[in-house]
């Protein structure tokens, strides 16, 4: 396979997408030894904002339409502000165990939405792989830490819901607009929307230590710009949503896996387990959508 065909598929794309998504909860957690919850979410998007402004004037993009903002609106709510917002309350109450649980379920709405909004059908495979997928994302997460139900999981069962919405919305707008224009639009509203936190966050900031602002550089260049023009870009060349949202199941195994080499967690066997399984699940979906594939060329 040559390099001309790699890019041109959304694997490649959605694999930057988890890779950079991957480093966002171990920078996060190091964030939060100096700021608060709201003002990484606002200075990570602040920082994206100023360096999509700078490629938005070079590229010379332009402006999206008017009928459209409606729906640039949404995708900033969902995928960005309101979404930071109950993700923040939810890890306020909740074990990273319950969190990494609650947000696997993602892909899962996702494809329940693609199916009843888009009439987006997956093989008997398919659905077994993401059962798999999910099952490695419990033993990732669950066993051996327990899992606990408060009012933070309610909160971050709304976020799933949120970016599964989101991923649905960018179905929708890469159909008219570049995964680069889609992306560049909904952070720069969702920054907007974040903006109630602006105070408490330059305060912050003021005494902010180097290593502090380094990482959130980190995180508002790669997990947040150069990750969802990814994911965007994505979208806009696979047929179906769960294909692309799929590889969300991904994430926390990478992030235990960065979390190893960036602040030295050691993983126990049950990161093993459940990343077998996820790969497992992984390959099982994609054949299934290979078999799927040729019998349609076969019934042409």
């Amino acid at each position: 396979m040559n390099f001309k065909k790699i890019i041109e598929s959304y694997h490649f794309y959605a694999i930057i997408t988890i890779l950079c998504w991957a480093l966002a909860p171990v920078l996060t957690r190091l964030c939060h030894l100096h700021f608060s919850a709201m003002p990484i979410g606002f200075l990570r998007y602040l920082i994206s904002s100023v360096l999509i402004i700078f490629l938005l004037i070079i590229k010379k993009t332009k402006l999206p339409s008017v009928k459209d903002l409606p729906w640039l609106i949404a995708s900033a709510a969902t995928g960005f502000s309101l979404y930071m917002v109950m993700f923040n309350y939810g890890t306020q109450y909740v074990e990273s165990a319950t969190t990494s649980v609650m947000m696997a379920t993602s892909p899962l709405i996702t494809a329940l939405l693609s199916f009843l909004l888009f009439k987006e059908y997956l093989s008997k495979k398919q659905w077994i792989a993401i059962l798999i997928e999910f099952v490695g994302i419990i033993i990732l997460a669950v066993v051996g830490n327990g899992f606990s139900l408060n009012i933070g999981t309610l909160w971050l069962l709304g976020a799933s819901f949120l970016l599964s919405v989101y991923n649905l919305i960018q179905r929708i707008l890469t159909k008219k607009y570049s995964g680069f224009q889609v992306t560049a639009f909904s952070i720069l509203i969702g920054t907007l929307m974040l903006s109630f936190s602006a105070p408490q966050s330059f305060r912050e900031l003021k005494t902010a230590p180097m290593n502090q602002i380094f990482y959130l550089l980190i995180l508002g260049i790669f997990t947040s710009t150069i990750a969802y023009i990814a994911w965007s870009t994505a979208f806009q060349k696979a047929e179906k949503t769960s294909q692309v949202s799929n590889y969300m199941f991904f994430n926390p195994l990478l992030s235990g896996i960065f979390a190893f080499f960036i602040a030295g967690e050691i993983p126990d066997s049950t990161t093993y387990i459940g990343g077998a399984l996820i790969l497992l699940g992984m390959c099982l979906f994609n054949y299934g959508q290979t078999i799927r594939t040729e019998r349609k060329v076969r019934s042409r």
